[in-house]
């Protein structure tokens, strides 16, 4: 039960917005039953390859446990609990990228980091499968064929929040001073792939 603990107090923000809308009382039976559940999918997935563990039990178990426990309490204010969370994580994490993009040669750098982290953070041994394209001056591009946030968000009953997790890519990248993010199509809103193109201002 230890890691689950561990986690959970990574995700306090989830918490506190939890509070704003249940009673105290409320509060504490959602997160212990978020404990609970978070610990049956560790244990039931403890055979993953550290590459897959990396997203699962960082991002995909913890939020997975956390919605399906506020959804036990009110199926109705699950999703938009999730939703307003997430968005709110992804938009600080683009206003750290921000501050890098805009000091000199920091666009360039950027993408140079955001090519190597990508092979390995989503690369086959992370459980995706994707193309990644031949490198352009001043541009990144890769497709995402297979994803386990998919995966496991629909094996342990919550494909919804798939949506979610690629909506943060969007608050993440979407507004960086000089550059452009575009996206057409994502696996969680029903698309055959989600497509990833960061590029800089021409």
């Amino acid at each position: 039960m230890k890691k689950a603990a561990k986690i959970l107090k990574q995700k306090t923000i989830f918490k506190t917005e939890i509070s704003n809308n249940f009673s105290a009382e409320d509060t504490e039976t959602i997160w212990h039953d978020a404990h609970v559940r978070l610990q049956k999918m560790y244990a039931s997935h403890a055979d993953l390859s550290a590459g897959i563990k990396k997203h699962t039990d960082g991002f995909i178990f913890p939020a997975a446990a956390i919605y399906l426990a506020i959804k036990e309490k009110d199926g109705e204010k699950a999703f938009a609990i999730m939703q307003k969370v997430m968005k709110e994580k992804a938009l600080q994490a683009g206003k750290g990228f921000s501050r890098f993009v805009k000091m000199p040669f920091g666009k360039q750098l950027f993408l140079k980091i955001w090519d190597t982290i990508s092979h390995k953070m989503f690369g086959e041994s992370a459980g995706f499968r994707n193309v990644f394209y031949t490198k352009q001056k001043g541009e990144f591009r890769m497709d995402i064929l297979q994803c386990p946030y998919n995966t496991y968000l629909n094996e342990v009953g919550c494909p919804e929040l798939t949506r979610l997790f690629c909506e943060s890519d969007v608050y993440s990248y979407g507004n960086l001073p000089g550059m452009d993010f575009v996206r057409t199509q994502t696996i969680g809103s029903g698309g055959s792939l989600c497509d990833f193109k960061l590029m800089i201002n021409k």
